[in-house]
């Protein structure tokens, strides 16, 4: 059976295409063997399930591994102390179907009377003395738990067995590794709690070993998925430079690399080049089915708070810490909306997940029906590409109608609604992406991609001749980093009764031809 790219399920290396995540896994290995217990928090499709099966395969030849997850079957099972212990019984027996002494230990338990965690401790105790091997117990999709009292409980056991198993000096008092998989940090329940409850338990999980791994895949990782693939139908194609590619758009969050390479090799001919990269995520964004980024909306939908933040991040250059401590920093941390920059600031995780939110943002604004004032067609030349210094102009023409009433809004959003303007000209076509480049916020470049050419136009405030000088100079050196030789400088400049520029004009600046316009 051919394999294929999985954005679905678990993966399953017979049967999906997969990142060969070895020296990742080494760091769950190494906590492993030092009897650590431990989380895996990332979001959704970050590879958490992925990784408790491999130390499911990869560790199984050392430990007695026991997959369990605890998704409620029903709410008879989860209502009372006897019901639920015989209910965690019943999943390890489930999953030692292979093991037939061990599987009817467990179920020997199930048909006993188990009325409180003390019992079901000591029957723990009494298997791990039995077993020849050590075990290693992994708990996926723990959400969905959280917020019950009773699983709570059952965590609090399993930490306070920890301890005594310290104390006691005795490794087999209890489970060897015992490893919690899920999007929330079992140690900050007070997301998942209801509001009136924030306060009610202390963390059942504090003896978690903290560790440091980037779950998101680099280029070379992707590379491997690739090598694999071309192992198989050896189209020629350059791995290395494609994975560069993916890794741009996607950052390496897992799920999306196997999405745009499920996209071009069952939807775009398999047109592994850039340029089919590019149109892969276009195809991918446009999915209504993709509930990864279903998931963006919803959650920027639930959290007020979180939204006010993705916006200021995504359309104002907001700074703020990647590490600061507050409920909506936790809460796109928690989702993988941000990551850290190179300076430790919070930035948009990824550009497919920047598109979702700028189009989202867009749909969701006032600024919705801006739009150019005639149709889309004229701002493309003979040749199918982008003629910019129309578009600036019709811009311009634009603001200038809007401004006598809207100073102070224009002065806030004036980029924002160039974005705006933008977007239903090269919707369908292009694709487009911000990359703050200063510290205050005050410039950003967009970076649209049309036509197979990359057009670079960088939005800036007005702050006097030296400071636009200034930003001339950035641009030029940004348009060397890219190889192009054209770029654009739109300033937005609301100063009263005073004309800073008559109209938009191409110079010559370090070499390089700008077309500027102060707006």
């Amino acid at each position: 059976m051919a394999k294929e790219f999985n954005t679905s399920v678990t993966c399953n290396p017979k049967r999906h295409y997969m990142v060969d995540v070895t020296a990742k896994m080494k760091v769950f290995e190494g906590l492993i063997n030092k009897a650590k217990y431990f989380t895996i928090n990332r979001a959704r499709q970050f590879g958490k399930s992925s990784a408790l099966n491999w130390i499911l395969w990869n560790m199984s030849d050392r430990y007695l591994v026991i997959p369990a997850s605890f998704e409620k079957s029903s709410a008879e099972d989860w209502m009372s102390t006897d019901r639920f212990c015989k209910f965690v019984c019943k999943k390890i027996a489930e999953v030692l179907i292979k093991t037939p002494d061990y599987q009817e230990f467990w179920q020997n338990i199930k048909q006993t009377e188990i009325l409180d965690f003390d019992i079901l401790s000591t029957k723990i105790t009494e298997f791990c003395k039995l077993t020849k091997r050590k075990v290693v117990l992994t708990i996926d999709e723990v959400d969905q738990s959280l917020d019950n009292e009773l699983f709570i409980k059952f965590l609090s056991m399993l930490r306070n067995m920890y301890l005594d198993r310290e104390k006691l000096q005795d490794d087999t008092y209890t489970f060897w590794s015992v490893i919690l998989a899920g999007v929330y940090d079992v140690k900050n329940l007070k997301i998942k709690i209801r509001p009136e409850e924030d306060h009610k338990y202390n963390s059942p999980w504090n003896v978690a070993a903290d560790y440091r791994l980037d779950m998101a895949f680099n280029p070379q990782e992707i590379s491997t998925m690739l090598a694999d693939y071309e192992n198989d139908y050896h189209f020629g194609f350059d791995i290395k430079e494609i994975s560069e590619e993916i890794f741009k758009y996607t950052s390496g969050y897992p799920v999306l690399v196997s999405a745009v390479c499920k996209e071009i090799d069952e939807n775009l001919d398999k047109d592994w080049s850039k340029d089919g990269v590019q149109k892969a995520v276009k195809l991918f964004i446009k999915d209504p089915n993709a509930s990864i980024l279903k998931n963006i909306t919803r959650n920027v939908e639930t959290y007020p708070d979180l939204k006010k933040l993705l916006r200021a991040i995504t359309l104002d250059n907001f700074k703020v810490s990647y590490y600061a401590d507050n409920l909506p920093i936790d809460l796109a941390r928690t989702f993988s909306f941000i990551r850290p920059n190179e300076n430790s600031q919070a930035q948009i995780h990824n550009l497919i997940f920047q598109q979702v939110l700028l189009e989202y943002f867009i749909s969701d604004n006032q600024l919705a029906a801006l739009t150019p004032d005639t149709s889309s067609k004229i701002f493309i030349d003979k040749n199918g590409d982008l003629n910019m210094p129309l578009i600036i102009n019709r811009f311009q023409d634009l603001i200038r109608q809007k401004r006598n009433k809207e100073d102070e809004f224009l002065e806030r959003e004036g980029r924002f609604m160039f974005i705006c303007f933008l977007k239903p000209i090269i919707n369908g076509t292009g694709f487009y992406y911000s990359e703050p480049e200063n510290d205050d916020g005050s410039r950003m470049d967009l970076v649209i991609t049309y036509n197979r050419k990359e057009y670079i136009i960088e939005l800036k405030i007005w702050h006097g001749t030296e400071y636009e000088i200034s930003g001339r100079d950035q641009l030029a050196e940004y348009l060397t980093t890219r190889n192009l030789s054209e770029g654009y400088l739109v300033t937005f400049s609301f100063l009263k009764n005073k004309v800073v520029q008559a109209k938009p004009e191409w110079i010559e600046h370090e070499g390089k031809r700008i077309y500027e316009a102060v707006i």
